[in-house]
């Protein structure tokens, strides 16, 4: 499994504190590399989505001021299935229901919880129930 992080201007401070946090994981950082307010999220989702579904165990960490902006850009990649988090309770339901793939931050939001959400989400895996299986299918239709 590969990790991947990114995030826009609004997100940089998040990604690197989250970036030492997980240093002993291998992360990959897709950027910014440094801060830039002319960032455009749109193209940093992009990139890790695609990056993200190149493999099934692939998992990706987005972070953007609300979430939202990045949340519905991955969203549009075939078999990504992002999912703003601003708690461990939507962490855990976001990989245990949903298999999310892609972690997606709020800068604003998480930067006093985000280690915990990262952890609960990390650690929860998928849910062998066959509801849930045969909904995920069912996302991940088109």
């Amino acid at each position: 499994m590969s990790i991947y992080i990114s995030s826009d201007h609004r997100g940089f401070d998040l990604k690197t504190e989250i970036v030492k946090y997980l240093e002993s994981f291998k992360l990959i950082d897709l950027g910014p590399e440094k801060y830039n307010k002319d960032d455009d999220y749109p193209l940093f989702a992009h990139l890790l989505a695609n990056k993200v579904s190149e493999n099934v165990d692939n998992r990706g960490i987005l972070i953007c001021d609300t979430g939202i902006g990045m949340d519905i850009t991955a969203n549009k990649h075939k078999g990504i299935r992002a999912a703003i988090c601003i708690d461990e309770f939507f962490a855990y339901r976001a990989r245990l229901h949903n298999n999310a793939n892609v972690l997606v931050l709020s800068a604003e939001y998480n930067k006093d919880n985000y280690k915990g959400v990262i952890d609960k989400f990390f650690s929860t895996d998928f849910s062998s129930e066959e509801r849930h299986k045969r909904r995920v299918d069912e996302i991940d239709i088109l």
